[in-house]
């Protein structure tokens, strides 16, 4: 299970005691005299993440006061892992099922720590077990988010097409799941031209990555990531700042194997297939290279505009052969578009979506699970900018307005109507530093993601 827990308390076992603001003047009122007087002399006011700790008489700490701000959230245990003092602790008002596991949750994922390449200089303060709380729900939340920001972390020469394949791989192993791999000119040959086409210029070789788990006549759901392992721009080169996080543009492919272990932890009832065309977007003599016309799996002729929105031409050939299938539901997961960023800032991805249904249940979702999405409109009256007189479309136009949008209506031309497809255009990365939310790879949406895909398939 998770190393942040532990079964049972102990004589040194630390109580928390957790409290919003509206119930701390109570409180206060039920503590001895000394003990109130503390807590009014210190300022507490619950003011969400915020603690007090409280001496006992013999000059050990005694409590711990956590401030939930308004209502119970759970950010406001993130950050207690990291600081408070290691030993073990207990909540001792944990609430019911759903609270004492939004607790438990936040104080797992407070408990991370990318550590590869460097160790953490302390050991995580450790939690008892709520009882309230349902374990499952925390383990697979948290290992899925673990998994994101462990794969973002890494550095691409650490983690290129072949290392995000094994990933998959040991992820398809522990579930019993099958996978296969179309690797370098077999992407020609079982057609993803644009796949190739973007892929070709790396020293490492291109693949879409293909798993496949569950039962044939269940439902099928369908997660495609985008997984451009190192995004140097190609020809249309970044700049040195833009380029600097650009290991990080595998982002959806990590998302799309998190959800996944969800799934399949879960046991839901689906026909589970994750799709990952898993690219460098290299530069070399085999570039591909601005106004190139490249084929694509689903027979539309691209131009390109830019080769710096290589993201689009990976995932095109993704999407066709996913919707192919005619999928239950289809979801991709992509660090796609600046435009996204501009737009709603790197803590909110963009959802974009086909069907009203679906955007609503996965918007009610993300608001029960703390893991914010804002719908962007699939304006059609822009998709006249996707217009090209050599080609029946282009990747990315010279305005500089709309950029999302335009991207998601590219996306849209590889999938069906009749199919409910969700397009999440995350950052897949913490800009800055949070309690439970380090600087670094994360994971955005995908409790959320999870969440509608258990209401809909018998979670």
């Amino acid at each position: 299970m998770l190393p942040q827990f532990v079964d049972q308390a102990d004589d040194e076992t630390m109580p928390v005691t957790a409290l919003t603001r509206a119930q701390v003047p109570r409180w206060r009122h039920a503590q001895p005299e000394p003990v109130a007087r503390w807590v009014e002399r210190i300022g507490f006011t619950a003011k969400a993440g915020a603690t007090a700790l409280l001496p006992g008489a013999d000059g050990r700490l005694a409590r711990v006061l956590l401030g939930l701000g308004e209502r119970p959230d759970l950010w406001s245990y993130a950050g207690l892992p990291f600081g408070l003092p290691e030993g073990i602790y207990r909540l001792d008002n944990p609430g019911e099922a759903d609270a004492a596991t939004r607790a438990a949750l936040g104080w797992a994922l407070g408990g991370y720590a990318f550590t590869r390449y460097k160790r953490t200089e302390r050991t995580a303060a450790r939690l008892v077990w709520p009882e309230e709380a349902d374990r499952a729900a925390v383990a697979r939340a948290a290992e899925a988010t673990t998994l994101v920001r462990d794969l973002v972390n890494t550095p691409a020469n650490d983690l290129g097409p072949a290392e995000l394949q094994a990933a998959a791989e040991q992820l398809a192993g522990e579930f019993g799941a099958e996978i296969r791999a179309v690797v370098g000119n077999d992407l020609l040959l079982y057609h993803y031209p644009a796949i190739h086409a973007v892929g070709r210029a790396s020293a490492r070789p291109p693949r879409l990555i293909d798993v496949t788990w569950g039962a044939a006549e269940h439902p099928k759901l369908t997660v495609v990531g985008k997984g451009v392992c190192f995004d140097s721009g190609g020809l249309d080169i970044k700049s040195a700042q833009g380029m600097l996080f650009m290991k990080k543009d595998m982002g959806g492919a990590a998302h799309a194997l998190a959800l996944a272990r969800m799934v399949m932890a879960a046991g839901l009832k689906v026909r589970l297939r994750v799709l990952i065309p898993a690219v460098d977007n290299a530069i070399s003599g085999d570039a591909f290279r601005p106004l190139d016309v490249l084929a694509t799996r689903k027979g539309l002729t691209v131009e390109v505009g830019n080769t710096d929105a290589e993201g689009r031409l990976i995932l095109c050939d993704a999407l066709a052969e996913a919707d192919s299938e005619k999928p239950a539901l289809l979801i991709d997961f992509a660090t796609l578009t600046g435009a996204a960023r501009i737009a709603l800032g790197t803590e909110i991805p963009a959802l974009f979506c086909n069907h009203e249904d679906t955007a609503a249940a996965l918007l009610a979702a993300a608001d029960r699970e703390s893991d914010p999405l804002w719908r962007l409109p699939l304006w059609h009256g822009y998709a006249r900018q996707l217009d090209t007189p050599v080609a029946d479309l282009c990747n990315a136009t010279q305005r500089p307005f709309a950029g999302a949008i335009l991207a998601a209506l590219f996306l849209e031309r590889f999938v069906s109507r009749e199919t409910p497809w969700a397009h999440i255009d995350l950052y897949a990365w913490n800009a800055e530093e949070r309690p439970g939310r380090p600087r670094g790879g994360e994971a955005m949406g995908l409790r959320a993601a999870f969440a509608l895909v258990s209401e809909r398939f018998g979670g």
